[in-house]
């Protein structure tokens, strides 16, 4: 079988047979895959704390009919000791791994999810910024990428120059007095900055941001994320908010 070396993330496992776990990657160049890790459950395995969700590896796999199989793993990334011991991270991680695992494919590249998820994971580790933050710009440009990139200062339907204060989710963002539709609601001027400065990266504008708008761009944010996916990301309810 035809064998090959890739950089990726571990988003999630699960349990096989005794024994061994099925793994998700996303990797750097083949998108997302799915590989038998075999005996990494048992206590004198190899490599089965590298194969952990969240961790960033370099992993080489044989390609099998129905599943690949990993036969070595390389830590290029530890952030699972950092992330576990601090709650607020290790949650805001989770709800990260879960959205990009929903936001990808398997078998089609997809670079820039790759680099943000990664980025994420590397943010949420470092403890520069507070974690709810970092969270909500990743599900934000995670989004954008995706094809759903909210407006938070022009109108999302007629693209009429902002600010405006009406927020609609099924419109894609902020509206104006002439497109808004029934059951828009009105976050207030500075929760609207905050989640512009997250979705750009204005790290200056995010971090002096106050806990009240956090707190209701977080809201607006998750609803956001759920609508466009159509289902419910089960991890955010664990996600401490400020």
């Amino acid at each position: 079988m035809p064998l090959y070396r890739e950089e990726g993330v571990v988003l999630r496992t699960h349990k096989l047979g005794e024994a061994d776990r099925i793994v998700t990657i996303l990797t750097r160049t083949r998108g997302k895959i799915r590989a038998v890790a075999k005996g990494v459950r048992r206590t004198k395995s190899r490599f089965g704390s590298r194969l952990e969700p969240g961790m960033v590896v370099d992993v080489q796999c044989y390609e099998g009919r129905n599943l690949d199989t990993i036969t070595q793993a390389v830590s290029l990334a530890t952030y699972g000791d950092t992330l576990a011991r601090d709650y607020p991270r290790w949650t805001a991680a989770a709800a990260a791994l879960e959205t990009c695992d929903r936001l990808t494919e398997e078998g089609e590249p997809n670079l820039q999810q790759y680099l943000l998820i990664a980025g994420a994971l590397a943010a949420l580790a470092d403890g520069v910024h507070a974690p709810e933050l970092v969270l909500d710009a990743y599900l934000l440009r995670a989004l954008a990428v995706a094809g759903w990139a909210p407006s938070f200062h022009d109108c999302a339907r007629c693209g009429d120059p902002g600010p405006h204060r009406a927020f609609n989710l099924a419109a894609g963002g902020v509206v104006c007095p002439s497109c808004r539709p029934p059951g828009s609601v009105a976050p207030a001027p500075d929760t609207l900055l905050l989640l512009a400065a997250l979705l750009t990266g204005d790290w200056a504008i995010a971090d002096a941001s106050e806990p009240r708008h956090r707190l209701e761009g977080s809201g607006l944010t998750s609803a956001f994320l759920q609508w466009h996916l159509e289902r419910g990301v089960r991890s955010l309810r664990l996600v401490e908010r400020a």
